[in-house]
């Protein structure tokens, strides 16, 4: 039987990498959770964030927080290719979220899914009030959004990468656009969720009751939401309070992306001739 002389040969017993994964980690009994942070506080993920790293976009944006890490390119304005899509008074946005392969533990595809399909119809209600489309009639603007990294709160980051890659890019906007998300358990909630907090079933409380994960896009200056996702079962007064903790996220993670965006703009800035 012939044999790949040009690829490397594998041991002939392997065994899966999982095995040698921790086994997921136990929710601990004090208030903190499992990445030190506080149960009920405002308490987020340290944020980093850089802007105009992809020089073939007309803007671009990188975000990380904890181990969720985002990539956003922005390209246009430019001509809508379908002229049945040309609007005369107003431009078109399109935004196109995916995961990379090796960005969750299961590897994924490179075709876009039903999750993928979601997300970016998520984020383009989110980021649209934001955005002053009237100013580009007959073009179309394009955001793309890669999740190099899943740790939770991938839509919230989406959101504020895309806003911020939109700013890089020039595009008049009314505000920026900040994405949180909290994980409701209970009597009590986690600002800014891991992947693993977001899909946990074990409530704190002890009751079944108040289960659920809420994302909040909101414009700080103009003090607007912009769009809000919810999944589970949260009364309306359970509801309310999560909206009001995401507010506040916002605001909190606000001073970081102007230094980021400030940063971004006095590199662009011509130096001063002597």
């Amino acid at each position: 039987m012939p044999t790949d002389t040009k690829r490397v040969r594998g041991p002939e017993v392997s065994q899966s990498p999982s095995i040698f994964c921790q086994s997921s980690p136990k929710r601990p009994v004090a208030d903190s959770r499992i990445d030190g942070r506080q149960r009920g506080q405002l308490d987020v993920r340290p944020v980093f964030v850089r802007c105009g790293l992809v020089s073939q976009a007309k803007g671009s944006a990188y975000i990380e927080a904890g181990n969720t890490k985002l990539m956003c390119c922005v390209y246009g304005p430019k001509e809508i290719e379908r002229k049945d899509e040309l609007d005369m008074k107003c431009g078109r946005m399109m935004t196109d979220m995916r995961f990379a392969p090796f960005s969750c533990r299961e590897r994924g595809s490179w075709i876009q899914g039903s999750e993928e399909k979601d997300l970016s119809l998520m984020l383009l209600e989110s980021l649209r009030p934001g955005v002053r489309l009237h100013k580009y009639p007959r073009s179309q603007i394009e955001v793309n959004v890669m999740v190099l990294e899943n740790d939770g709160s991938v839509l919230a980051h989406a959101v504020t990468c895309a806003s911020l890659a939109l700013a890089d890019a020039g595009i008049e906007m009314y505000d920026l656009v900040l994405g949180c998300s909290i994980r409701q358990d209970g009597a009590t909630y986690l600002i800014d969720p891991t992947c693993v907090e977001e899909s946990s079933s074990t409530v704190a409380s002890g009751s079944g009751e108040n289960q659920g994960n809420l994302t909040v896009a909101f414009l700080p200056s103009l003090n607007q939401i912009s769009g809000l996702q919810s999944d589970g079962e949260m009364d309306e007064e359970t509801l309310t309070s999560g909206v009001r903790i995401c507010i506040e996220g916002c605001f909190k993670l606000y001073p970081v992306i102007q230094q980021a965006l400030s940063r971004a703009v006095r590199g662009k800035a011509p130096l001063p001739e002597s």
